[in-house]
């Protein structure tokens, strides 16, 4: 009787808990030509921390600043409609004492046949919140390498990649 009534508790328990949705978010990135450069994809972990994977494609070799911007559009010619970092109340770099951003991310390095995959561990960013907020949220490359503290955001160079998130079902 006594295994019955702990099953019946932990059921009960169950289908009490409140559902874990882990939200998910794609973006498909492209050049200023509207040339496929892959694909990144953020998902929230049970952690409370979210998870970038990064698998890009077509670069120019050697190393790239990589960041989350805080509008969900590319459609400027020099991808400027994305604006900002996500910032949040921190400034930008690893390096700054009230750093980082939640959209910033290790510079990311692109070997000699154009392609470049990483996983991030983001600490300060939520997917809802950040991504898939009213006005969006994109990933963009830099054409430079971010020093991780200089403002504005790092000195990363000319935008030559972008892409807007969408939620994955």
């Amino acid at each position: 009787m006594k295994t019955l009534t702990t099953a019946a508790t932990a059921l009960s328990l169950a289908l009490l808990a409140p559902a874990v949705h882990a939200a998910e978010a794609t973006a498909q990135v492209q050049d200023r030509e509207g040339n496929d450069l892959g694909a990144v994809r953020v998902a929230d972990t049970p952690s409370g921390m979210a998870l970038a994977t990064l698998t890009l494609v077509n670069l120019p070799e050697g190393v790239l600043a990589v960041h989350l911007h805080e509008t969900g559009d590319c459609s400027a010619e020099d991808f400027s409609s994305a604006g900002g970092h996500i910032a949040g109340e921190h400034s930008h770099g690893v390096l700054s004492e009230d750093g980082p951003h939640p959209g910033d991310m290790p510079n990311l390095t692109v070997k000699a046949d154009g392609s470049g995959e990483a996983e991030v561990f983001l600490s300060l960013l939520e997917v809802e919140r950040d991504l898939l907020d009213e006005d969006g949220g994109a990933f963009v490359i830099h054409g430079g390498v971010d020093d991780y503290e200089s403002q504005p955001a790092g000195d990363a160079g000319d935008r030559i990649g972008c892409g807007v998130f969408e939620e994955r079902e």
